[in-house]
């Protein structure tokens, strides 16, 4: 049995009682017996609602993240708690879902748990559709027969999902690694063969270190992934200078901008400054500049820009844009671009050396700093991505910055 199956079973049995009194309290025919005479002699009974049990009861219930339904023999919820609504599977006092009336009905007749799993249509949700582990308690009535059944309702739909992520990504990874790997293998090979042409020795050995590096940059790159997707993010946070952040992206990506005949241009604005990891945040920016490069023609330039801007809710931000004169991305592939190992051009990639994890590592950092990344682009035209971090509030511009106009070099080289 499952672990949250258990765990499910384990607190029913706990609560089981305290919810046969609270069922019990409503009037329904399965109440608790009545006192008899001599009883009532001695002195009044205490009534069902004295028990201490039964506050405690429902506090329980009602802070359960599990969804609790008591379905009473006409199938009448006669208990939901707040997790159990927010699931949408209640149709008044009804449930809405065949498949859960199913369970409910057979955990009557048989008196026995029961611990199914059950997918709900997105129909009544309105929503994409959920998983649900479902566990069917019967409740003890006044003869042999189950007066009640409670239902405990854990939403796995996330658990699912992360499940399907780590087979795609397992997937990926083994496949990404087996290209340089057997590309390595052939070309040993091939360089015994050829052990008395120099040439081809050369030849081959300029092979390997390509594959080598591009295995490296794999490897690397797969341990940032997992660093910022890691418990703890934001190592060593502090106040970083986004003028900092733009000049180090660049000097990280110098080298490949040379070889491929690009010119980056910088340009700032102010003395912007967010909290987060510097180290971090220079990945991330020189992971879109490195993008851009990649996918940028020779002899074009690429801008990063940083200036202060203000989010949907007033609050200072930092806008830090990568635009280039590239490609650019269709609409049908804007949406992907940022899933692991997603190639707008494999062919592209293939031949600069690229992972397909860049984008993936950005949205990670940018989403632990608690930041947005978005792109515009059009094909033919370039693209331009814009990371936007919470300002600093000592750094909040006054009026005057918005006011004056703001020289930011544009991909031609001229000033706006």
């Amino acid at each position: 049995m499952p672990v949250w199956a258990g765990v499910l079973v384990v607190v029913a049995l706990a609560v089981g009682v305290a919810l046969g009194l609270l069922i019990a309290a409503r009037r329904h025919p399965y109440a608790a017996p009545s006192v008899s005479d001599e009883s009532a002699t001695a002195g009044p009974a205490p009534a069902v609602t004295s028990d201490p049990s039964q506050p405690l009861a429902s506090l329980v219930v009602e802070a359960l993240d599990s969804g609790v339904v008591v379905l009473d023999r006409e199938e009448r919820a006669v208990l939901v708690n707040p997790a159990a609504r927010t699931m949408g599977i209640l149709d008044v006092d009804t449930l809405a879902f065949p498949g859960l009336l199913t369970i409910a009905r057979k955990a009557l007749e048989t008196g026995e748990h029961l611990t199914v799993s059950v997918d709900l249509p997105m129909g009544r949700l309105g929503r994409e559709p959920i998983a649900l582990a479902v566990t069917a308690v019967p409740l003890p009535g006044a003869d042999e027969r189950p007066a009640a059944v409670c239902l405990l309702l854990a939403d796995v739909s996330e658990l699912r999902r992360l499940e399907a992520v780590r087979r795609d990504f397992v997937a990926n990874v083994s496949h990404e690694l087996k290209t340089p790997v057997g590309a390595l293998t052939l070309l040993a090979e091939a360089i015994q063969d050829a052990a008395d042409e120099p040439a081809m020795v050369a030849r081959f050995a300029g092979r390997i270190q390509h594959e080598g590096n591009r295995l490296a940059k794999l490897v690397g790159e797969l341990m940032e992934l997992s660093r910022v997707q890691g418990a703890d993010p934001l190592p060593g946070s502090e106040e970083v200078a986004v003028s900092w952040v733009v000049d180090e992206a660049i000097e990280r990506t110098r080298l490949a901008a040379e070889q491929a005949s690009i010119t980056v241009t910088p340009s700032s604005v102010g003395s912007l400054r967010v909290r987060g990891n510097s180290a971090q945040l220079a990945t991330a920016v020189a992971n879109l500049v490195d993008n851009a490069i990649a996918y940028s023609g020779a002899g074009t330039k690429v801008a990063v820009t940083a200036r202060p801007s203000t989010d949907d809710d007033a609050r200072p931000t930092v806008d830090i844009s990568v635009t280039d004169q590239g490609i650019g991305i269709a609409d049908s592939e804007r949406d992907r671009i940022f899933e692991r190992f997603y190639r707008v051009d494999p062919a592209r990639s293939r031949a600069t050396g690229g992972t397909g994890l860049g984008l993936a590592i950005v949205k990670n950092i940018v989403t632990n700093h608690l930041g947005t990344v978005s792109v515009w682009s059009s094909p033919g035209s370039g693209s331009t991505f814009t990371i936007r971090l919470p300002r600093v509030h000592s750094d909040r511009p006054s009026s005057a910055m918005f006011e004056d106009p703001v020289l930011v070099t544009s991909t031609d080289g001229k000033t706006e």
